[in-house]
């Protein structure tokens, strides 16, 4: 009898160990999951800021700006237009 009063306190010793061990275990992954939930949200709102910020870089008027202030472009117009001719083909066009 004792033999078996001593299994069974050791079954009852090794799960409540066990119990212990597993507790242990879904408290700290449950912490884990708040993190990577918290850090999906951080991640979903800087992806949406800097998606409207993209937007906003790409408006024409932005993009007409710089292309005036920093490459120094203009509009064209028939004032500013340059005509090129190129005379060997037309010399090479009248021959034929």
């Amino acid at each position: 009898m004792t033999r078996m009063n001593l299994l069974l306190a050791l079954a009852l010793l090794l799960s409540s160990l066990y119990l212990v061990r597993t507790a242990y275990d879904s408290r700290r992954l449950f912490a884990e999951l708040d993190k990577a939930k918290n850090e999906a949200a951080r991640l979903d709102t800087e992806t949406k800021r800097l998606e409207a910020e993209r937007q906003a870089q790409a408006t024409s008027l932005r993009v007409e700006r710089t292309a005036r202030d920093k490459l120094a472009m203009r509009s064209s117009t028939p004032a500013v237009t340059v005509y090129v001719h190129d005379d060997a083909a037309a010399v090479s066009g009248a021959g034929k």
